[in-house]
């Protein structure tokens, strides 16, 4: 029994993998990016912090964490979108319990 069509599968990574790329993008900036400018980011304050320091002490971990339920909230509404979600895998456990 196929249980997915295969567009519907390449378009559904198709659209998980554009995510992911911004999502990495997001994360390079924040902890690459932030640290190979310090020392043009010293002037910048926030939080009474300079912005690198602020940036590689807590900001890329706060990024990071907003990044991940960011992903699974964004995540959810693909699954929803492509009908991979959990109610369609309860369904397809269940039946595939009752034909073995």
């Amino acid at each position: 029994m196929k249980k997915i069509d295969q567009k519907v599968a390449d378009a559904y990574f198709r659209e998980k993998n554009k995510y992911m790329l911004v999502y990495f993008a997001i994360w390079f900036l924040v902890s690459y990016v932030v640290v190979a400018f310090a020392d043009s980011l010293t002037e910048i304050q926030f939080l009474g912090f300079p912005f690198h320091y602020f940036m590689g002490a807590i900001g890329a971990l706060f990024t990071f964490i907003v990044l991940l339920f960011v992903n699974a909230i964004v995540g959810d509404k693909i699954d929803k979108k492509y009908g991979i979600d959990d109610e369609r895998n309860k369904e397809i456990g269940a039946k595939k319990m009752i034909d073995h």
